[in-house]
Order: structure tokens, then C-alpha cells, then sequence
């Protein structure tokens, strides 16, 4: 029960690696509110783990506000954000779409700026909290034909940094967790890994990582919960690798 009496809350919990910390976040006792698109699924993952379920589209500031809004209004305060929502689409410099290209920045970039910015007051009035953004292992090395997502999370690495400057006088700890690849919906169903067939493309990646296999999303959450806990005291603006060893090569 290390997150006892914490309000919790997790943008994009509805499935992967926000689904399984709203999860593990429960079981530890958090009060965890979470956002989804899906509002059907949402419903199913609240009733499950008894979380608070915010239909929410995180590139819309209206949205980012009523979310957190919705969560104060609730449990009262908010003790830990995570800033997990966000796309990964496929393309170069030369074939990703402006949409495309706009709609990486607003979700994996401008939301966790924006939720920040809307969480850091309610964090201040209350003695303090933790923020922790899901950047990635692409953050800080180059991967072939997603230059959008990259240079998202590598962004998103950097704004965690230059905000753990500005509030860490606060008692506001500001990290990353920066996952390698990890078996999510993805993998299974339409999205960047589709061309390369699904599963067979993860077969592919176990072969690629020094450790011999890819993530699964439990791993990922439970670096989560220890940036959200007093186990991590002493660590703001740093970028946790929980790559597999692939930024170690």
C-alpha cells in the first residue's frame, strides 16, 4: 500500500501502460483518476480496478482542464500526475502528413505541458506532488521513419527537465520514465507496426535487445511507482531507461 491516501491521476489509462499503472496504482491504494477516448472502455477498466473514469481528449486544452477539474471536484487534490497519453505514427520527414506531424505534438508534447501547467498550482497548494511523463528510449536514440514520435519524446525529455528546475524548491518532483519496446495493443492491432505483421515484427525486436525479449507493461508501470513514491526522494529531472539495454549499446 505505498501510494495509501495518494490521489493519483493517469492520462490515457485505458489501455497498455496507463491501463496497467491504473492498475497497479489501485492495488497500492491510490485514488486514481484516469482519461480515455474510449469511453466504453473506460467505464470497463473503472469498474475493474475502481478508478475514476474522465472521457478526455488530451490535444484539447478544454478537455485537459475539465479533466483536471473533474479530478480536484473528486478526491481534492492531486498527489501524482502521469503523463501517459500519447501516438505513435509512421513516416519520414518527407511522408509523415501535417496532421499527422500536428496531432504527435499536440497529444505527446502540448498535453503534458498543458497538464502540468493545470496540476502544478493544485500540487503547490497541497505541500507539493510528482509529475512523471512517459517519454521514450526514441528520445535519445533515432529509430528509422518515425521522426514525429521521436523528436516528441525527445522533447518531452527536455520539458521535464527545465520544469524540474523551475519547482523542484516546491516539493514538486519532475522525472520521466523512458520505456523501450513494450508488448501493447499496438503490436496486436492497427497501428505503426501493421505493415511489419503484428507479432512477427516483435519476434523481430526480442532478437534487437541486448536483454533478448521486449517489455511487458507491468515492467513499465512498476518503474512508474517508483518515481511516484518516496523510494525515489532525491531524483527530479532525470530520465529513467527502462529500454531493455538498448540505449546502452
Amino acid at each position: 500500500m505505498r501510494l495509501k491516501n495518494k490521489v493519483a491521476l493517469i492520462t490515457g489509462g485505458t489501455s497498455g501502460i496507463g491501463k496497467t499503472t491504473v492498475e497497479l496504482f489501485a492495488s497500492e491504494g491510490a485514488m486514481v483518476a484516469f482519461t480515455g477516448r474510449r469511453e466504453q472502455l473506460g467505464h470497463e477498466v473503472a469498474e475493474q480496478t475502481g478508478g475514476y473514469f474522465i472521457q478526455a481528449d488530451h490535444r484539447w486544452m478544454a478537455d485537459c482542464q475539465r479533466t483536471v477539474n473533474e479530478a480536484v471536484s473528486r478526491y481534492g487534490r492531486i498527489d501524482i500526475l502521469f503523463n501517459n497519453a500519447g501516438i505513435v505514427v509512421s513516416g519520414t520527414a518527407e511522408t509523415t502528413a501535417d496532421e499527422d506531424w500536428d496531432d504527435t505534438m499536440l497529444l505527446n508534447v502540448t498535453a503534458v505541458w498543458r497538464m502540468s501547467k493545470l496540476v502544478l498550482p493544485v500540487m503547490r497548494a497541497h505541500g507539493g506532488g510528482v509529475i512523471i511523463n512517459n517519454a521514450s528510449d526514441w528520445a535519445f536514440i533515432g529509430a528509422p521513419a518515425v521522426v514525429a514520435y521521436c523528436t516528441s519524446k525527445g522533447a518531452v525529455v527536455q520539458m521535464t527537465r527545465a520544469m524540474a528546475i523551475d519547482h523542484a524548491g516546491e516539493n514538486i518532483r519532475i522525472n520521466a520514465v523512458c520505456p523501450g519496446d513494450t508488448f501493447v495493443d499496438r503490436w496486436l492491432k492497427d497501428g505503426f507496426y501493421r505493415a511489419s505483421g503484428g507479432v512477427s515484427e516483435m519476434e523481430a525486436r526480442k532478437s534487437d535487445l541486448p536483454i533478448g525479449r521486449v517489455a511487458e507493461t507491468i515492467e513499465i508501470a512498476r518503474a512508474v511507482l517508483f518515481l511516484a513514491t518516496d523510494d525515489s526522494s532525491f531524483m527530479t529531472g532525470s530520465a529513467l531507461m527502462v529500454d531493455g539495454g538498448s540505449t546502452a549499446r
